[in-house]
């Protein structure tokens, strides 16, 4: 037996397509932080197993999502994604083995109306796991869960739809280097002169050529340049959060 557990707000033009792709699954939590749209009412169709909470990280928000799932295998779903038929019957049969604590799973992107060429690298990530033997850390964004246990690797893919136009995907990469900045900042890392110049272009090249993003034409130049560009913002915040504790402890307490 499997739970889905996902962690969404305002999702009302994705929220159906994933309910659909899991609608089989027998316990399904939709935690939601604040929708102002028919988000839960269109989630409802699916599940009654409907939550709020005030928005506290992803990590958290994803941690309180799994602690409500009634089963110990669980799978985690964004509301812009979707879970594949082939990747459907490979979780089943993982959750059957007595030796596996979870599965690190491929995301199929979709960038400007299109999949990535199927050259291009997969970004992986644990999204089916035992919840007794994995739990979320503290971050903000990009959180993945820590597994003890055998982890094995599954080529069936989710599709991920959230990155459909350039202002999107802008949009998500400033969102998400503030949080990264920051958790930067407080776990003691600090910015430097040399990756400042260095990142990006590093970056680009590890996007476009290794990661074969090169394969996607123009699309795939856009994507890797805002993915260098999400390299760079990442530092320059951290550098910027620099800069207002010095000013702070020059000011002193108030």
């Amino acid at each position: 037996m499997i739970s889905v557990y996902l962690v969404v707000k305002n999702e009302e033009h994705n929220i159906e397509r994933v309910l659909d792709s899991v609608r089989d699954f027998d316990d399904i939590v939709v935690v939601d932080s604040g929708s102002t749209d028919r988000t839960m009412e269109l989630a409802g169709k699916y599940t009654d197993r409907l939550f709020a909470r005030d928005w506290t990280g992803m990590a958290e928000q994803k941690e309180y999502a799994k602690s409500l799932c009634k089963h110990d295998w669980v799978l985690n779903l964004d509301a812009d994604e979707e879970l594949t038929d082939t990747l459907r019957a490979q979780i089943i049969e993982v959750a059957e083995q007595s030796d596996v604590s979870g599965a690190n799973i491929p995301i199929q992107e979709h960038f400007i109306g299109e999949a990535v060429h199927h050259k291009t690298k997969q970004n992986r990530h644990i999204r089916l796991f035992r919840q007794s033997q994995g739990a979320y850390g503290k971050e903000r964004f990009h959180e993945s869960p820590v597994v003890k246990g055998n982890i094995v690797e599954l080529d069936g893919a989710i599709n991920h739809y959230g990155e459909v136009s350039v202002e999107v995907k802008v949009d998500k990469v400033n969102r998400y280097s503030s949080g990264k900045a920051m958790d930067k900042f407080e776990k003691g890392k600090r910015s430097s002169l040399p990756k400042l110049l260095l990142v990006m272009p590093v970056t680009f090249l590890k996007s476009y050529f290794l990661r074969r993003n090169c394969y996607n034409g123009r699309r795939g130049f856009i994507g890797s340049m805002i993915n260098a560009f999400y390299a760079f913002l990442k530092e320059a915040k951290l550098y910027e959060l620099e800069l207002l504790a010095r000013d702070e402890q020059k000011r002193g307490p108030s």
